[in-house]
């Protein structure tokens, strides 16, 4: 009998459930509670969940006290699953490709047809640098500050990206800020959206946009890749995978490149992704009040960058004499296409008859751009 007890006791003292009742290991509880909490809005609320549900899986192992899922490898030891499957993300792999799958998906007719519209996009950056400076004055390094304000751009891969290459060490906390505030876009941005405009504003109509020629589709990644690459090299894995991949789906010559890039690919490496980034969200590095001010400047960045781009959009309907909706400008924030149908939603509740979808991508189109450019000045100035 003794000889089975001490097994059991042995049993007992390597069982998660006897590690969580040490120390600080309820933290392990909390973590797994926020993962469940995001699973319950995946498929509950359906909030962005091709996104939210691979994150919280990963967040979920990791959060396994004693299961050394993310434990290193050695050269005497095989590490953990998620500790391999990071590897693509630590190495900075997963969000250019990413980037080539958006690109094969993405159309820039509204874009080409009214290049003015990028503006938007540029303004909606704003959120982006108010964040970076709100970061410094409360203490952060310029990389982690840099890493901050790119919350604000609305833009996953970018931020994964960036935080990835100047601060890895709060790339879990800066990456599920992120995802969560672009899963939150229908609460979070249709009453600044209300409240920046007036009645009359939400209800303009905007005309159809004109045709845009195949050469000018195929003419416009392969620009855009040189010029912007030019201007500042260390955007140009970003903007290069997102221009290729545009450029595939534009040719139409390569219609299995574009079904693979954008379908098969894309969806393997947003679970491995989603994996990686919730791999880092351990409790010991992840509940602090470090993760509390993250929170709390990626939601006044998000919500500058939405401001900023509606305020801009109401500039514009008084220079073209009411011509542009600007309800447009709160799809400045690169969040495809999720940005843009919440436009389509406002809009119509002022009136049923309204369309503004393809109006509304330009900006989130131009602001994927911008962002990635921001990304790229930061890395320039900081790495």
């Amino acid at each position: 009998m003794s000889a089975i007890k001490n097994m059991l006791q042995g049993f007992w003292g390597q069982s998660g459930f006897q590690m969580l009742l040490q120390g600080d290991n309820w933290k392990y509880i909390v973590m797994l509670g926020v993962a469940c909490l995001l699973i319950y809005l995946a498929i509950v609320k359906k909030y962005e969940p091709l996104l939210l549900m691979p994150i919280a899986a990963g967040m979920l192992l990791a959060n396994l006290p004693g299961a050394g899922l993310v434990t290193p490898g050695t050269e005497d030891m095989i590490g953990g699953l998620l500790y391999y499957l990071s590897m693509g993300n630590k190495l900075v792999i997963y969000p250019p490709l990413i980037f080539l799958g958006i690109g094969a998906m993405t159309d820039f007719t509204p874009l080409i047809a009214n290049p003015k519209i990028s503006l938007i996009g540029i303004a909606a950056q704003m959120g982006i640098f108010a964040s970076f400076f709100f970061a410094m004055a409360l203490g952060f390094s310029g990389q982690e500050a840099a890493a901050i304000g790119i919350i604000g751009s609305a833009d996953g891969p970018t931020t994964i990206y960036l935080s990835n290459v100047l601060a890895p060490h709060m790339q879990g906390t800066i990456t599920v800020a992120a995802y969560s505030y672009m899963a939150l876009i229908p609460i979070i941005q249709p009453p600044l959206m209300r409240l920046f405009t007036t009645r009359k504003e939400r209800a303009v109509k905007m005309d159809q946009l004109p045709q845009v020629s195949k050469r000018k589709k195929i003419i416009f990644p392969i620009a855009v890749t040189i010029l912007v690459s030019l201007m500042v090299p260390q955007s140009a894995t970003l903007i290069g995978m997102l221009m290729i991949g545009n450029l595939f789906k534009e040719s139409g010559v390569v219609e299995k490149l574009v079904k693979g890039a954008s379908v098969y690919m894309m969806y393997i490496i947003i679970i491995l992704l989603g994996f990686s980034v919730g791999s880092t969200t351990k409790a010991d590095t992840f509940l602090s009040v470090e993760t509390l001010s993250i929170l709390f400047l990626g939601l006044a960045a998000f919500a500058i960058s939405t401001v900023s781009g509606i305020l801009l959009a109401k500039v514009m309907c008084k220079l073209d004499g009411g011509k542009t909706n600007p309800l447009i400008g709160s799809a400045g924030v690169s969040a495809m296409p999720m940005a843009a149908r919440v436009v389509q939603k406002v809009v119509q509740e002022e009136n049923p008859g309204n369309f503004l979808l393809m109006h509304a991508m330009g900006p989130t189109v131009a602001s994927t751009i911008g962002s990635a450019v921001v990304a790229g000045v930061f890395i320039t100035l900081f790495s």
